[in-house]
């Protein structure tokens, strides 16, 4: 069984799991008790905080953990609200946790603008800049869009922010561009970054948040005062180190290389057909969003799982009728339904990806037949 779905979950790597076993069997104390075996552990948490901004790039900000990136989004931008007519900006792209949110908050009165797409599935740079307005609180863009993998130009979004609403507080959800792009948050300019381990070969159940100013955020949380008391709670320790362990160790730029290949085969293996569309423009090499005409997706999906394991996009919102990141393109229902998403890892050989293209072209083919 060949795995395509890294989008959606990746593998633990060793060095990770082995972080993960010792801060859970051996060196297991509460970072947030008196005695030394637990202060040393709370020693080594901010150490690894420190070493997770050196991945990211950046020099100056905070590091809070949190249990994932749907949890750092969600803090991020309720943490930023503020009483009084505010405005928030978002992207139409953006994951369900930014997306439903940012519809919540709509329902409770707020004054809420979504940016549309262009039909490459790039946020519409002129129409953000015409959002905006000096009661712009909170912009909210992803870096990677996690269905069709276009990479938004974030540096140009920020330079945008900064001139049109000085007070807005920029949140980039990062998650499918955290070890897998290279990039520096210090020269993107960014007030608040999220991100989540399982997407990078770390465990589930840990993400952070990049702050750079922590006196911008609210707790949402009330507790014993962890995290610098924005967010509360013992720290899940085990796999906050997994997580950093597995950055460290990712080489970025080898990887992306290797991947870009791994892409352009497959494309090309399943280049020729014109019932089969790929979607967006200046993607990450890491996501291929395609729509299968006259097949769906589900059922596609189904048919291949015994030796290609695909997804159909967010795997969040997999059980869920359409997809608005496609509708914000452009794309109809009927479109829609016969989306697949492929997301490749450095780990898959040029051998499987082929392979993969083969089985999923000669799948579609069958499947189109039986339906004639």
């Amino acid at each position: 069984m060949i795995y395509l779905d890294n989008a959606a979950t990746t593998k633990m790597c060793e060095e990770a799991l082995k972080e993960y076993e010792y801060f859970s069997c051996s060196n297991f104390y509460n970072p947030s008790a008196i005695y030394l075996p637990a202060i040393k552990v709370g020693v080594a948490l901010d150490e690894a905080r420190a070493r997770l901004k050196k991945c990211l790039g950046a020099k100056k900000g905070d590091i809070i953990f949190t249990s994932g990136a749907t949890e750092s989004n969600n803090l991020a931008i309720r943490g930023s609200q503020r009483e009084g007519k505010w405005e928030y900006v978002f992207s139409s792209g953006e994951h369900a946790s930014v997306y439903n949110l940012a519809n919540a908050l709509k329902q409770e009165g707020k004054t809420v603008h979504f940016v549309p797409l262009n039909k490459g599935g790039e946020i519409d740079y002129e129409a953000l800049e015409k959002l905006l307005t000096p009661k712009t609180r909170v912009v909210s863009v992803m870096f990677v869009n996690n269905v069709t993998g276009v990479i938004n130009d974030i540096k140009r979004i920020s330079q945008i922010v900064r001139q049109n609403a000085p007070s807005a507080i920029l949140h980039v959800d990062g998650v499918q561009a955290f070890c897998k792009l290279k990039f520096s948050l210090d020269e993107l300019d960014v007030d608040l970054f999220s991100l989540s381990a399982h997407k990078f070969h770390g465990p589930k159940g840990a993400g952070a948040l990049y702050v750079k100013n922590k006196a911008a955020l609210k707790n949402l949380v009330f507790g014993g005062g962890q995290e610098y008391g924005i967010r509360s709670g013992t720290e899940n320790v085990p796999a906050i180190m997994g997580m950093v362990k597995a950055a460290e160790v990712i080489d970025v730029g080898a990887n992306f290389e290797k991947v870009k290949c791994l892409k352009a085969a497959f494309l090309q293996e399943l280049c020729g057909d014109e019932k089969i569309k790929f979607v967006g423009e200046n993607a990450s090499p890491y996501i291929a969003m395609m729509l299968f005409e006259g097949v769906n997706g589900e059922t596609l999906t189904r048919a291949l799982e015994e030796k290609v394991i695909v997804g159909r996009g967010s795997a969040c919102s997999a059980k869920k009728a359409g997809n608005h990141v496609l509708s914000a393109m452009g794309f109809n229902l009927g479109q829609i339904k016969g989306a697949i998403r492929v997301s490749f890892d450095a780990s898959l050989t040029m051998e499987q990806v082929v392979e993969a293209a083969k089985i999923i072209k000669t799948t579609y083919l069958q499947l189109l037949e039986k339906l004639k």
